[in-house]
């Protein structure tokens, strides 16, 4: 399994861009079948990447979802931090940088070490996975460990994905699949990723349903080297509104980036009620609430939120983004245990033993913690908040509607934002992300 490519790198990446750029080109057509992301620069914050859209496309991308017909908004921006993901102009592994503030990675922040954490119970799922597929299947998802598919990802529902699709495999192996993401993931990630699931097949049925994204299987594994206790591998769960990258290095793991969105992100789904994102939301407005006037004041840049304000989303791998609100250093106790309380939501979707290892690390930096404001602060406001520093970034964005709830209209960038549409994620900058700089220090010390 350990380095098959189906393509040569070059080839992929021609590929997806020209798939990506003739469905950009499809203009209305495509756009009015699209629940990807769209991209709002008028954020303050200090952002650049690699990964752009071609002027005046939607950065979303186009999907194959249930956008209602309409006319494409005029000056729907290109770039943007949501992003369609990685397709023209896609950073390779060997080139990947990180998150930073500007440009220059913060050196030493991350080493090799015992966390006394197994993930024996990670490594057996991942290999009784893999030994339940079929040897093509087996081909198609594995990949060397330093492979460009890690930063292959995308949120939106049309991307061209590689690897084992869910809905395609018997229902034994997708349990073997939901066992490995059991191991990984804590009992509320691995409840909050089923959700998520579910509600793209609600929104499947919602727009009419026979759209083969918008549905529970449209959800795809790729295995980066092989499952070891020793040696780095890694795996990639990801579809519309997931993506869990997934690092293994002995008894250390990395779980970022990871993005977790939704739309709606509440509804019934074959009898069962779903709300998803409430603890984000609330955690949020607490720390918020926490603060003096004086504090609000440098933490909130305006009342009024853009349809997209995210910034390190999807294709945005090396993107620049300055520290922006206020340190932590001047929050009081009971703030900063507000501010932890905050992460912790994020971070708790890995496995317990290895957020509180997280937890740590990210506690090791909460005076140079950021917490940053867009919007409104009631309950149901829609609203944008970061929290950043330089071991963690946080985004939580409350978006304008694309698919659901628009009433016939157009939703996208110029629409209202709503909490029925939420985009998460969490990255670990300065090269901490699909554990590149682990993997790094292993490379230099080990081999």
């Amino acid at each position: 399994m350990h380095g098959h490519r189906p393509r040569t790198p070059e080839a992929d990446r021609s590929r997806r861009w020209f798939m990506n750029k003739a469905l950009l080109a499809g203009g209305v057509a495509a756009v009015a079948t699209m629940t990807g992301c769209s991209s709002d620069a008028s954020d303050t914050a200090t952002a650049s990447s690699s990964s752009g859209a071609p002027n005046g496309a939607p950065s979303g991308g186009p999907g194959g979802s249930g956008m209602p017909t309409g006319v494409m908004p005029s000056g729907w921006p290109g770039g943007g931090g949501s992003g369609m993901g990685p397709g023209q102009s896609e950073v390779k592994y060997a080139d990947f940088k990180g998150l930073t503030t500007d440009g220059k990675v913060t050196d030493e922040l991350y080493s090799i070490h015992s966390t006394d954490v197994s993930t024996d119970g990670i490594v057996k799922a991942a290999q009784a996975f893999l030994d339940g597929l079929s040897a093509k299947e087996r081909k198609s998802c594995t990949f060397d460990v330093d492979n460009d598919e890690w930063l292959a990802w995308s949120n939106f529902d049309g991307y061209q994905r590689k690897g084992v699709r869910m809905g395609d495999v018997t229902a034994k192996k997708r349990e073997l699949g939901y066992a490995l993401l059991g191991a990984a993931l804590s009992a509320d990630g691995l409840t909050q990723t089923r959700n998520i699931m579910k509600l793209n097949a609600f929104l499947g049925d919602y727009s009419g349903g026979n759209r083969d994204t918008l549905t529970e299987g449209a959800y795809f594994f790729t295995f980066m080297g092989t499952p070891s206790t020793t040696e780095p591998w890694g795996f990639q769960y990801e579809g519309h509104h997931v993506a869990i990258n997934f690092f293994v290095l002995g008894d250390q793991v990395v779980m970022t980036p990871t993005f977790m969105g939704s739309e709606p992100t509440s509804a019934t789904y074959k009898g069962e009620k779903i709300t998803l994102f409430k603890p984000e939301t609330t955690a949020g407005l607490t720390l918020l609430r926490s603060l003096t006037a004086a504090q609000r004041a440098k933490v909130i840049s305006s009342d009024k939120k853009a349809g997209d304000n995210m910034k390190a989303g999807a294709g945005q791998d090396n993107a620049k983004l300055a520290y922006q609100g206020l340190v932590a250093k001047e929050f009081s106790s009971a703030q900063r245990q507000h501010l932890l309380d905050l992460v912790r939501v994020y971070v708790g979707n890995m496995n317990d033993g290895h957020a509180e290892v997280r937890m740590a690390e990210v506690e090791d930096h909460l005076d140079a913690t950021y917490f940053y404001w867009i919007g409104e602060t009631k309950d149901s406001s829609a609203f944008y908040y970061r929290a950043h520093s330089p071991v963690v970034l946080i985004e939580y964005d409350a978006q304008s509607p694309l698919a659901y709830g628009t009433k016939g209209g157009m939703g996208g960038p110029n629409g209202t934002p709503t909490q029925q549409h939420i985009h998460t994620i969490i990255r670990t900058p300065n090269g901490g992300d699909y554990g590149v700089d682990l993997l790094k220090l292993h490379l230099d010390n080990d081999h």
